[in-house]
């Protein structure tokens, strides 16, 4: 046989058998089912300032005497928190504040500031005024662990606030925030390890369950009382048997619902609020008034109605890929009236 025939015929052979072995290799995969729907979005934000890698967290305030006043509080972890309207127009912009994430319980607001990103790695906590839907700095809140995500608890049983700090490391840590006027008092009351990097959280104050994002397992139950201890079960989890994909990032509740983000499906899995059970999956998709939420980290909800735009509450995501596919517009938030998600789900 010429010698360019053989050649051909070993390069032949060589192609069918890496094809051979890349169908092996997907049938052995897990498959991925598609989202169960998709919903739009009816208003965005402006973009933060920065580019790249900024736009992490939202967290809704509701405004106590008009809820239509309400406002959005996003992360923008390269350097500023900044505040939204419900028409995603940006009302402020507090420099300085690198929070990952950020939570309110009443008029408070907490923020992780990234010590990666370039913040202190501790807990900024600012006050709301209702009359002009600012925010005040009041207090950095040095904590052991090196605060990356954060959430908020009102304690049905005491009344007392508190503050979970956790951190890539997988170590968590509860404080009590006493915040009286401009005076904060902080007192750690608990400490434990989740495993590995940890991030999204949510505590619940109509279950007292306190819910852990561990990345690349799945989400983790805790009580969130300070004498909760270490005992937990899992919600769900990642890869195989699961109905999340890693990253497992942000965590919100609202009406009887509770909803994860999973960042490497481009999804969020929706859950009984009370029972856990695990009841769908949605994407956010490319609409008129607003593109889709990719590669999302932070999310928000509630179901308080908030005017006219949003009568039966708003579902919010960070949208780590903001404008048309292949854009590099800097990233922001997406508002979803929930009734969208709820009708369906």
């Amino acid at each position: 046989m010429p010698a360019t025939r053989k050649l051909r015929t070993s390069l032949l052979c060589a192609s069918a058998l890496a094809g051979a072995a890349a169908l092996v290799l997907q049938a052995a995969l897990p498959a991925r089912a598609a989202a169960d729907f998709d919903v739009t979005a009816t208003v965005e934000t402006a973009p933060v300032s920065h580019s790249g890698d900024a736009a992490d967290d939202p967290a809704i305030w509701v405004h106590p005497g008009d809820p239509a006043k309400s406002v959005v509080v996003g992360t923008d972890k390269k350097g500023a928190l900044e505040v939204y309207d419900l028409k995603g127009a940006r009302i402020q912009r507090i420099d300085g504040d690198h929070g990952n994430n950020v939570d309110v319980r009443g008029n408070v607001v907490v923020s992780a500031d990234d010590e990666a990103a370039g913040g202190d790695g501790a807990l900024h906590v600012y006050r709301v005024d209702p009359a002009t839907r600012q925010l005040k700095h009041l207090k950095d809140v040095p904590t052991e662990v090196t605060a990356h995500g954060v959430c908020l608890y009102t304690s049905p049983r005491s009344g007392k606030l508190y503050a979970y700090p956790n951190s890539t490391s997988g170590r968590v840590e509860q404080w009590e925030l006493a915040v009286s006027g401009d005076t904060v008092t902080a007192t750690s009351v608990r400490l434990f390890d989740a495993g590995s990097a940890v991030e999204g959280c949510y505590a619940d104050e109509s279950t007292g369950k306190l819910y852990l994002g561990e990345e690349d397992v799945g989400v983790w139950v805790y009580g969130a009382e300070p004498g909760a201890g270490t005992t937990r079960t899992k919600l769900d989890s990642t890869g195989s048997g699961g109905h999340l994909t890693a990253d497992t990032e942000g965590i919100a509740a609202a009406g009887n619902r509770l909803f994860v983000s999973s960042q490497g499906s481009n999804d969020f899995t929706v859950y009984d609020r009370r029972s856990g059970a695990y009841l769908g999956r949605f994407g956010v998709a490319s609409g008129t008034a607003a593109d889709d939420c990719e590669d999302t980290d932070g999310i928000d909800a509630t179901a308080t109605a908030l005017g006219a735009a949003f009568p039966q509450g708003v579902f919010i995501c960070q949208d780590g890929s903001n404008g048309a596919p292949g854009s590099s517009g800097n990233q922001n938030f997406k508002y979803v009236p929930l009734e969208r998600i709820t009708g369906r789900v």
